[in-house]
């Protein structure tokens, strides 16, 4: 049984980033368990060389160690991560807490809307020694009107998003393996997607990934 931490970078129960990590801990598949961290709001602020860990730090840094991989949607404040996901992050990556841990995002916006969040995630999680693996790492545009009065995203593509994303934290551990097109683009019609090539890896020596954002004429 894969267990993977869910962390919204949202302050806000109500949020669409938090929604959505809501919505992704309910439709888990067989073998993934998803758990949502919901203490951000309370996280004391990081403070350097601190001798005496706060308990609630201390809690969160042995759930991100038990976890066998990471999932995180944010929303972007002042053209970068909030300050409450970036002190988390502080506390995290003072130490070897997110060493080989295998981690991806969920990105819930637009594209061009959470750009500085997620380039600033992404780094804070490569200098923390974490895995990003950019090929889970996936963009579902969701408005506010997608969350029902259950705090959950009832939209059934999405759920398939989730899943897809969860599967594949969860079988980073395993060789790797072709990974085909996402189940949940053959079908639909909400959000029709297009893959892009990232050409960043090949100049870097590695692999491209796909990114995928709304085609032309798409919602």
């Amino acid at each position: 049984m894969a267990r993977i931490l869910l962390i919204s970078g949202s302050t806000r129960d109500d949020s669409l980033p938090t929604a959505a990590l809501r919505t992704t801990a309910r439709v888990a598949p067989p073998g993934v368990t998803a758990v949502l961290y919901d203490a951000l709001r309370v996280l004391p602020a990081f403070v350097p060389l601190e001798d005496r860990v706060p308990g609630s730090v201390a809690l969160v840094r042995d759930q991100v160690t038990a976890a066998d991989g990471l999932l995180f949607c944010t929303p972007e404040y002042g053209g970068s991560l909030p300050g409450s996901l970036k002190n988390l992050l502080d506390w995290l990556t003072d130490g070897p807490h997110l060493t080989g841990k295998p981690v991806a995002w969920l990105s819930i916006a637009p594209p061009g809307q959470d750009d500085g969040a997620r380039a600033g995630l992404e780094a804070v999680l490569d200098h923390g020694g974490a895995r990003v693996l950019r090929a889970a790492c996936i963009r579902i545009p969701l408005g506010p009107t997608a969350v029902d009065g259950h705090g959950l995203i009832a939209d059934q593509r999405f759920h398939q998003a989730a899943q897809d994303v969860l599967l594949s934290l969860s079988r980073s551990q395993a060789p790797p393996e072709p990974q085909p097109q996402p189940s949940w683009q053959a079908y639909s019609s909400l959000y029709p997607m297009v893959p892009q090539t990232d050409t960043s890896a090949l100049r870097a020596g590695g692999r491209p990934r796909p990114t995928y954002w709304p085609a032309p004429g798409g919602s």
